[in-house]
């Protein structure tokens, strides 16, 4: 039987991106191929379960709440496909909606699950934030994927972040989904005068651009929950 390893699940308001405010019910999957500098879920603890019983483990978080979005979330989920492929389509017939977070570079993954996700809150790893390498392919391809659905686009921002290669994520964005909201996160552990005025500068410059371009904190992390 197939099992995935799972390290937290949890009800808790959005913090991030878009839907900022909404409530959901979090499912954190362990394990990613990336590492970026900023990253704030590092994580080593886990439980591993079938699709039905993280399904039943989801409900008894759920209890009588009212949520019907699940947060499929990190860690990459998208590195347990084989799993999803079986435990999506459950859980869509359970009459929950679908909130993929993902660092956006695991084009065949999603495509082969986007049928049975709703909305896409999707990374743009930039070089000079992540310490990490350039993903600026894989995350062009992911983006004419995530399209088909209701996705849009986070870019983590930090004092180290370059121009350079801010444009080469909003560029991305232009030409793939110019109608996408574009989300400038900054890091939260570096808030501060320094990184306000590098969040101004790069949102004139996208908006030039891209119209629906954001500024939005972590604010669940502002305001002290989980």
């Amino acid at each position: 039987m197939i099992k995935a390893k799972i390290n937290d699940i949890f009800v808790s308001i959005q913090g991030e991106g878009k839907f900022v405010g909404d409530f959901q019910c979090f499912v954190r999957f362990l394990d990613c191929n990336l590492s970026c500098k900023f990253c704030d879920t590092k994580i080593s603890t886990y439980t591993e379960f079938t699709p039905d019983e993280l399904i039943s483990k989801i409900k008894e978080a759920i209890g009588k709440t009212d949520v019907k979005t699940i947060s499929i979330t990190g860690g990459e989920p998208l590195l347990y496909r084989d799993f999803l492929l079986e435990f999506l389509p459950r859980l869509k017939s359970g009459g929950f909606k679908i909130y993929l977070e993902t660092n956006g570079v695991l084009c065949d993954e999603l495509f082969d699950l986007i049928d049975n996700i709703d909305i896409v809150s999707m990374d743009i790893k930039l070089p000079s934030s992540t310490l990490d390498r350039p993903l600026w392919r894989e995350h062009e391809e992911f983006l004419k994927v995530a399209k088909r659905k209701n996705v849009f686009i986070k870019v983590i921002i930090c004092v180290e972040t370059t121009l350079e290669d801010f444009k080469k994520a909003v560029d991305i964005a232009f030409r793939i989904y110019p109608e996408v909201t574009f989300i400038l996160q900054p890091n939260t552990n570096q808030l501060g005068k320094e990184l306000t005025d590098k969040l101004l500068e790069f949102k004139i410059y996208s908006r030039q651009y891209l119209i629906n371009t954001k500024v939005i904190p972590q604010v669940h992390k502002l305001i002290g929950v989980k």
